[in-house]
């Protein structure tokens, strides 16, 4: 059974993505918080799975909540996946470095909010090619490219290297495998073993270090 924990400062998407998730085989919500203060607080006390976080509350906002969750070893293991309007957020990439595993919009179809929160219950992160461009966007904006690539780099194979700048591009592991003629597991495997020799907590933070790092760039 995945544990969620709804945290948003409206009463009435809290309701709504309530009626959907108790209606879901496998997913139980065990708590609402209205800022992120008290989302970090149920988060401990009934030990959530997933935190379904939105960005904007008053007091302590998503992206602090995110931080704490993610600072807390007694959270260890609680994903945080983040609501937004994606048109006027601004923080996709603050979410992520504060340890965000995944996007979703509001307005997303129920299927794919249940989709979502089971993927990133897995342990994958969930970061579609639409929020992998605005990402891109801001770190393009925010700093320029490295003038070398992160010595880091050199520990992964050239195969790792070419995979993770393809997740860097929002592409799938399906999607990955297709286009390099490799099955999903061979591609998943590589993924994992560059997230481990990078210390990347999930897949989004692979797709932060490879901007970062000079790997790809916002041009590719």
């Amino acid at each position: 059974m995945i544990r969620v924990l709804l945290a948003d400062d409206q009463a009435l998407i809290r309701a709504g993505f309530r009626v959907l998730l108790d209606s879901a085989e496998g997913i139980e919500v065990i708590g609402e918080a209205e800022d992120g203060e008290q989302a970090v607080e149920l988060a401990r006390r009934h030990r959530a799975d997933v935190v379904l976080m939105d960005i904007r509350m008053p007091g302590v906002d998503g992206l602090e909540a995110t931080r704490r969750i993610d600072a807390d070893e007694r959270l260890a293991g609680v994903k945080v996946l983040i609501l937004t309007t994606f048109e006027s957020d601004e923080y996709v990439y603050e979410a992520l470095q504060a340890g965000a595993s995944g996007f979703l919009v509001k307005d997303t179809e129920p299927a794919e909010l249940l989709h979502a929160i089971r993927v990133v219950a897995g342990g994958d992160a969930l970061l579609s090619p639409k929020i992998t461009r605005r990402l891109i966007a801001d770190i393009a904006a925010r700093r320029p490219p490295p003038s070398r690539p992160d010595p880091a780099l050199s520990e992964l194979t050239d195969r790792e290297r070419e995979i993770m700048g393809l997740v860097a591009q929002g592409l799938s592991n399906a999607d990955i495998a297709g286009q390099l003629y490799l099955s999903p597991l061979t591609v998943k495997t590589h993924v994992s073993r560059a997230m481990l020799k990078l210390h990347a907590r999930d897949r989004a933070q692979l797709v932060v270090i490879a901007y970062q790092s000079g790997l790809v760039s916002p041009s590719d």
